[in-house]
């Protein structure tokens, strides 16, 4: 029997979060950077001139693959030359110089009237409304070209791909109206929905393939949109070894929210089950797109861009982000396996039946609390203003960026290793361990304002520092199986042929700021029971009996509930 006399979510909430307070006040293991160098703006050699943002990667069959968003290219005088919603270049040699790209679809674009020179421009050939190199489906040619100079449909990419292979990968595209004069400052854009993509890589350069329209609508949540992780099913569920799951991040005013999906259901959005905070467990009901409960958020705060994918240094997954205060500033949480969610024994401390987690324990990321936010690098606006579009990289400094089971059956445990890229920077040697170093890269503001902006993607390295042992085990070594089975997806991706594009202006592309104020992760949305015992645990440890016996007087006296 359960008797209720208020609503006791509040101060029940209220335990959890002080316990995770803090418990992390005494026992969390903060991650510590040790220097961080700024390596200056992406090198485009190909083209005459580019103002481009984003600047999203992944690493497939040994090439890094940059994507951008909305892509200009400009004269030496500033003229427009062409300009497309996407492009898609290579990084020219990552191994000695992470910041020169190979451009593809570069055309000749006149003559420059001074010099003579011949000026060269990306997709130089077609428009902004025809072309790009994730293409448009017929609706909207048609929807662009009866809208011409009112409004169009962007497509950008906004985050970075996930490989499903070594040699494939997916995305989750924004697809965007874009009102060219909107009476309404904050309806400049507005969200069509997701469209998903396939991407691989050739010596030609990159391939793209749509799988499909508009796979997630605008009226849900951009599922994809923030980040993709992939990984093993659900350990409650039969273990079939080569199935995998995708979790799948989009953000919202209120925070993070999560869906779950097979790699073979990723265009039926039916088939999609979404993160219940409150039951701790996934729902065929998805949340609203407006929800601001944070009971019923995965991860609330406040998030623009950003990147979650597993470390190898911490043995653990990281999350490195923008959020919407406008301050150029990335932040860091880990997802720390000292604080399990619930009491599941498979997820107890120390990850996975206390053994840690592997690069495929993505069920993980439900059962553990994510850490405080903290600062990681301010990085340095331009005059135009705030920086956005923050992002990691880790494809870069790390040999293991790819789990295990991506690799082909064939590949023995050794062998699992893709290259080492930025040797001129540090050597893998010196390095200290993969993941130890992490190329970061922001949009920078040359010069702000819409339809005459000049962007520029910029990037810095960041060195973390040593782990510390704090006895804690914030960051176990995981028991790692040199049998992991590999994932067999869809046949090879043929990408269409990619026909070149032209005009109009680039955007400033970020959420506008939020007021919503940062909560303790992993605290919101437990029964009764599980808010009390998890905060039981962590008061206990964190801040000692007396403290806990008070809060808990407090809690009885203001929500009198028996179990």
């Amino acid at each position: 029997m359960r008797t209720r006399a208020t609503n006791g979510h509040g101060l029940g909430n209220l335990l959890i979060l002080c316990g995770l307070l803090f418990g992390y006040t005494s026992g969390w293991t903060p991650i510590v950077v040790k220097n961080i160098i700024q390596l200056g703006p992406q090198i485009t050699p190909d083209v005459t001139q580019v103002s481009r943002d984003g600047g999203y990667s992944v690493l497939l069959n040994g090439q890094i693959i940059w994507l951008y968003d909305d892509t200009e290219c400009l004269d030496r005088d500033g003229k427009q030359l062409s300009f497309v919603s996407n492009t898609a270049a290579y990084a020219k040699d990552a191994n000695k110089n992470v910041s020169t790209l190979v451009d593809f679809g570069v055309k000749p674009a006149g003559k420059d009237k001074k010099t003579g020179r011949t000026n060269y421009a990306i997709l130089a050939d077609t428009t902004v409304a025809t072309g790009g190199w994730i293409g448009f489906s017929e609706d909207e040619l048609d929807f662009n070209d009866k809208r011409k100079g009112i409004e169009r449909v962007a497509i950008w990419p906004g985050t970075s791909p996930t490989p499903y292979s070594t040699s494939q990968a997916f995305l989750f595209a924004p697809l965007v109206y874009v009102d060219y004069q909107p009476q309404d400052p904050s309806k400049e854009y507005q969200a069509r929905g997701m469209t998903l993509i396939s991407i691989a890589a050739s010596s030609s350069g990159p391939s793209v393939d749509r799988q499909g329209d508009l796979i997630i609508s605008g009226l849900q949540v951009a599922y994809g949109g923030f980040s993709s992780v992939l990984g093993y099913t659900s350990t409650a569920k039969p273990q079939d070894l080569n199935a995998r799951d995708v979790y799948l991040f989009g953000m919202t005013e209120a925070g993070l929210q999560l869906a779950r999906a097979s790699v073979g259901h990723l265009t039926d959005f039916s088939h999609y089950s979404f993160w219940d905070p409150t039951q701790l467990e996934f729902d065929q009901k998805p949340p609203k797109l407006d929800e601001k409960d944070t009971q019923k958020i995965y991860l609330p705060g406040t998030f623009s861009s950003g990147s979650i994918f597993y470390s190898p240094y911490f043995n653990t997954f990281l999350m490195i982000y923008f959020n919407k205060y406008v301050d150029s500033t990335f932040r860091i949480r880990f997802l720390d396996l000292n604080t399990p969610v619930g009491d599941d024994p498979i997820w107890p401390k120390q990850g996975k039946r206390g053994k840690g987690i592997v690069p495929e324990d993505v069920e993980a990321l439900v059962k553990y609390a994510w850490s405080p936010e903290q600062e990681l690098y301010k990085s340095p606006p331009a005059k135009g203003g705030f920086n956005y579009a923050g992002m990691a990289h880790p494809e870069y400094f790390n040999r293991q960026y790819f789990a295990p089971s991506l690799y082909s059956k064939g590949t023995s445990a050794g062998e699992r290793r893709n290259l080492w890229y930025g040797s001129s920077l540090v050597s893998e040697k010196k390095a200290g361990g993969d993941g130890r170093h992490l190329l970061l890269s922001w949009t920078s503001q040359l010069r702000g304002g819409f339809g005459s902006g000049i962007y520029q993607v910029q990037l810095a390295k960041v060195e973390f520092d040593t782990i510390p042992n704090n006895g804690q085990g914030a960051f176990p070594s995981a028991t790692v199986s040199s049998s992991t089975p590999t994932l067999s997806l869809a046949p090879s991706v043929q990408g269409p042929s990619i026909t070149p594009a032209a005009p109009s202006s680039p955007h400033p592309l970020p959420s506008r700021p939020a007021s919503t104020a940062l909560t303790s992760a992993g605290s919101a949305g437990r029964t009764a029971q599980q808010r009390w015992k998890l905060g039981l645990s962590a008061l206990f440890e964190g801040c000692g009996a007396l403290v806990g016996v008070l809060v808990l007087l407090i809690d009885w006296v203001l929500n009198y509930e028996v179990w």
